[in-house]
């Protein structure tokens, strides 16, 4: 029993030293070294107390917003081994973007502070491949019809079409650039903040295999 107690408290000292350090770090380090964790099947978990909970009672301070997909293989908070309060998640499928999207990010970076803005993009989307077979003929619901539509008037793959080069990988790619590039110029709020250096968009895409996420810088 003491031997388990001390191993408890080794443990808990070590999540507190984590803790510390990740706070010390930039957003975007701060999230690498967290996946690195994840990818090497030794995650942290910080901040996932009732005490942190309870401290978050009185106001929250993420570091970073994440828009990612709602496919249930992608949840932020585990993949970047943050806890409570660190990452604040918008999730659609196919991390589409709309107007209740966007004024979500302009709320996380204007009133509560976010440094980072990450769209994180994913293999095997199913949002993609419903495009993708929407183009093939296949026929989806009316409402998954309106997240088909979005993907289908982007740029980025209306400019992909055109290649040989048109893959889901590729799509879910373009759909990724096509978040980061709306972000950076999205008015009133965004685009002035990136410009002058106080926020950072930045692209990501996740890989189901290892569960490495790659930054597009």
């Amino acid at each position: 029993m003491k031997m388990l107690l001390g191993l408890a408290l080794v443990l808990a000292t070590l999540m507190s030293c984590q803790s510390r350090y990740e706070e010390a770090l930039p957003p975007l380090e701060a999230l690498k070294a967290g996946n690195q964790r994840f990818m090497s099947g030794h995650p942290v978990h910080p901040h996932e107390t009732l005490k942190r909970l309870r401290d978050l009672k009185k106001g929250q301070d993420p570091h970073t917003v994440v828009v990612s997909c709602s496919d249930s293989r992608v949840p932020p908070e585990l993949i970047f081994d943050q806890g409570l309060g660190d990452i604040f998640s918008v999730r659609t499928a196919g991390n589409v973007i709309g107007d209740y999207e966007l004024g979500s990010i302009e709320y996380a970076v204007e009133h509560l502070g976010c440094k980072l803005v990450v769209v994180l993009g994913h293999e095997e989307c199913g949002a993609l491949k419903a495009y993708l077979g929407h183009r093939d003929g296949e026929i989806s619901s009316d409402h998954i019809m309106s997240i088909v539509a979005y993907i289908e008037n982007e740029e980025e793959e209306q400019a992909l079409e055109m290649t040989d080069n048109m893959s889901l990988d590729s799509a879910v790619q373009a759909n990724m650039k096509h978040g980061v590039k709306l972000l950076q110029s999205s008015e009133p709020i965004l685009r002035h903040l990136a410009e002058k250096g106080e926020v950072k968009i930045v692209g990501a895409l996740y890989n189901l295999d290892n569960g490495e996420i790659t930054f597009m810088h």
